[in-house]
């Protein structure tokens, strides 16, 4: 449930969680840790005054997406959209397109916030929740256009990886909530991530890749300002786009 009252009070973080109550009991291990994070002043008053505006509240059953966003238009789901730069860049460049942005942190959630009222933007939603219950009990099967996963947390530690997003039963999960020919798009500069994301989407029976192997970087995922940051470092980003069959 979306915090009613203070932004930073975040429920802490357990190897394992029991599924929503009305959902198949499915044991899984969250893919954010619990640490509460600096919010400023104007992330703080963002989140109070416009989360009603432009939340949808998690609850266990599936949303209409067209009743969400007030119209007939597709939807790409955003999965961690941390400080909401990228999000709030692409919702401008594609107007015709609707965004449901989800992500945990109230830091993030209230600097996204910001961006779309300062941008007058309308096509994007929040769901302030895991990801991986809000697939699971919110999102219709076939009901996407389009996934975006970029630079999740990788986890570096051997002992940790159980803990990355992009393994094989969520990735399941997604490509059964792409409509046909819909996409699911990862990005990632951590090497050992990307060979990882790699074998995961190319296991995925109704995940084909768009490109051999990594593609190249799609128009419609902007360059952050860390991510340009790393490349004039020579760091390496990778890129991977799969169409569901």
């Amino acid at each position: 449930m979306l915090p009613a009252t203070d932004p930073t009070a975040m429920r802490p973080t357990t190897d394992t969680d029991e599924a929503s109550p009305g959902a198949h009991v499915h044991p899984h291990i969250r893919s954010f840790s619990g640490r509460r994070g600096h919010i400023t002043s104007g992330q703080r008053a963002a989140y109070a005054s416009l989360l009603p505006r432009y939340a949808i509240e998690w609850r266990a059953a599936p949303i209409v997406l067209s009743e969400a966003f007030g119209r007939d238009a597709p939807v790409v789901l955003e999965i961690g959209f941390g400080m909401g730069e990228t999000t709030a860049e692409i919702a401008a460049r594609m107007p015709q397109t609707d965004f449901l942005g989800v992500e945990v942190y109230p830091a993030g959630v209230g600097s996204l916030l910001m961006r779309l009222d300062d941008g007058g933007l309308n096509n994007v939603r929040v769901i302030q929740h895991d990801a991986m219950e809000v697939v699971r009990d919110m999102i219709a099967p076939d009901a996407l256009a389009g996934v975006h996963v970029f630079f999740p947390d990788p986890w570096p530690k051997a002992r940790h990886h159980k803990r990355r997003l992009i393994r094989p039963p969520f990735v399941a999960l997604l490509a059964s909530r792409l409509r046909p020919g819909g996409y699911l798009h990862c990005a990632t500069d951590w090497a050992h991530y990307a060979d990882q994301m790699l074998e995961v989407l190319s296991a995925e029976p109704l995940l084909e890749n768009t490109a051999a192997g990594f593609a190249a970087r799609p128009e419609h995922r902007p360059l952050t300002k860390f991510e340009k940051r790393g490349l004039r470092l020579g760091h390496s980003v990778w890129d991977l786009m799969f169409r569901r069959r």
